[in-house]
């Protein structure tokens, strides 16, 4: 037998990075997250060490793009660290991101609070922008923890399930259903990174959605010439109550109703947080979420019921 491995202590700032560390069996060495990193329901008994810096709550879509955008430009963190509670929990691996930096702490000042830390963590940055990556990801997050067999399991598990869809429709062999995929409603933005290729996978084709890439503004123009036979609404960190909400400023565009997803009660509301927005064991889900959507006829959802909701659009 060989030595048992010494129990880590693993801070995340990531809620993707927390989310794998649970699915790898490592949530007792989890001991700190950042103030998002809400699932499983276990990750929210872990002492919080990232709070935004900026209050949210209050403002509109476009206020917070504006805000966002303000602050990233003038040099400053969407987060503030608690540095001493850092320093407290004197952790051994640190999971983070270098990818977007309204998702987590990145930059100046998680480098200086990190570099303050005795001893040094070993840090371990996620960049994933396609599904082989996240896939990567939690094969590097179970090398890094004495976990690698159970990190080949899991990724066996969520292969096998991709398969599943890509099998069915191969069989089938549905029309591509035109789609568009909203990381925000305003001002919109495409879908970007991983969520082009999970829209390919489950039968759709979005040919303002930019692969592998940043998400990116679109003119309401764009929108009306692609003209989507099927519209998703996945506000970037949102829950479906929360995407629901931003519906109206969607519904008050020039020439919505002509639009040939409305016309035919296409219009989909998501739970981003959860299914798409995160780049973790969950995009799978994801995947399936969206195979369900884009062709009901071929993949049942037995998932929660709250992940999506058809829009009430009236007559």
């Amino acid at each position: 037998m060989g030595v048992p491995r010494r129990p880590l202590r693993i801070v995340s700032l990531l809620p993707a990075a927390t989310e794998m560390a649970f699915a790898l069996g490592l949530g007792d060495e989890l001991v700190g997250v950042s103030h998002e990193c809400d699932f499983p329901p276990a990750a929210r008994l872990r002492p919080v060490v990232v709070q935004p810096a900026l209050a949210l709550e209050r403002l509109s879509q476009r206020e917070i793009d504006a805000a966002v955008s303000q602050r990233l430009a003038s040099g400053q963190s969407l987060y503030e660290i608690d540095e001493e509670r850092l320093r407290r929990l004197q952790p051994d691996l640190v999971l983070t991101q270098d990818l977007c930096q309204v998702c987590a702490p990145s930059g100046n000042e998680l480098a200086a609070a990190l570099t303050a830390l005795t001893p040094q963590p070993r840090i371990l940055a996620m960049t994933p922008h396609t599904l082989e990556d996240v896939f990567d990801n939690l094969r590097q997050l179970g090398a890094a923890t004495g976990r690698t067999a159970e990190a080949a399991e899991l990724l066996a598990r969520l292969r096998e399930r991709l398969l599943i869809i890509r099998a069915r429709l191969a069989t089938n062999l549905p029309p591509p259903v035109r789609v568009l995929f909203l990381e925000w409603a305003d001002p919109p933005y495409c879908g970007g990174h991983w969520v082009p290729e999970m829209i390919e996978l489950a039968g759709g084709t979005d040919a303002l959605a930019r692969a592998g890439r940043d998400s990116v503004r679109l003119s309401w123009e764009e929108v009306q010439r692609w003209d989507p036979e099927l519209l998703l609404l996945s506000p970037c960190g949102y829950r479906l109550e929360q995407a629901l909400a931003q519906l109206p400023l969607l519904t008050a565009m020039p020439g919505w109703s002509k639009l040939a997803a409305v016309r035919h009660g296409q219009v989909f509301c998501v739970d981003a947080a959860a299914y798409f927005a995160r780049p973790g064991p969950r995009v799978v889900d994801g995947a399936e979420l969206l195979a369900h959507i884009i062709h009901p006829e071929l993949f049942e959802w037995g998932g929660p019921p709250d992940a999506y909701r058809r829009a009430e659009l009236g007559s």
